[in-house]
């Protein structure tokens, strides 16, 4: 396992160690003592999630407030994403700023997201099956948001806006400039 820290604090890139022959492959995905020791961090996870969908489908940005905030470690099981994720910790120095990793399933590539942090998807794919592992469990009253095409955080998507699927949710959530002084996080 190679972990590799994006340009913000608490992001990274996790690169597993493959291993292939003519029957497939085998890697271990997940191990709490080397993910904790190559991060610095120590982090638990209470719950796993699932999804797939279709291109064009944005699920996004999301993230939960206060003492409900997550921990998000993300891959892709089929097909292929852009994954993004927004730094909303107040005192941060990339306070507003993103970062975005294209995952798939050939790359095998997993992405940390700490606790302060809006997360979202976009399927590149005609199909994805996307996988994460959270270190709280979801609260609906915690649940918050920040609008996918946000002007100040100015995410490139890379694909045109006449192709994204998103539910009514994702389209009515709040932009930067609305939530940018209520502390969510510290």
């Amino acid at each position: 396992m190679k972990v590799e820290e994006t340009k913000l604090a608490g992001c990274f890139i996790i690169h597993d160690t493959v291993f292939e022959d003519s029957r497939g492959y085998f890697f271990e995905s997940f191990n709490k003592q080397k993910f904790d020791a190559l991060t610095g961090t120590n982090t638990t996870f209470v719950q796993d999630n699932q999804s797939k969908s279709t291109r064009g489908v944005l699920r996004g940005l999301h993230f939960q407030k206060g003492e409900h905030a997550q921990a998000k470690l993300v891959r892709v099981l089929e097909g292929s994403v852009l994954d993004v994720a927004v730094d909303l910790r107040k005192e941060s120095p990339t306070f507003g700023q993103y970062v975005a990793v294209e995952l798939t399933a050939t790359n095998r590539l997993q992405f940390f997201i700490p606790r302060g942090f809006a997360h979202g998807f976009l399927v590149l794919s005609e199909t994805t099956t996307f996988f994460y592992k959270c270190d709280n469990f979801y609260n609906k009253e915690s649940d918050g948001g920040l609008i996918y095409n946000d002007s100040t955080v100015n995410i490139d998507w890379q694909i045109d806006s006449s192709e994204l699927l998103l539910s009514e949710k994702d389209k009515l959530q709040p932009t930067f400039e609305e939530i940018k002084d209520t502390v969510y996080f510290k």
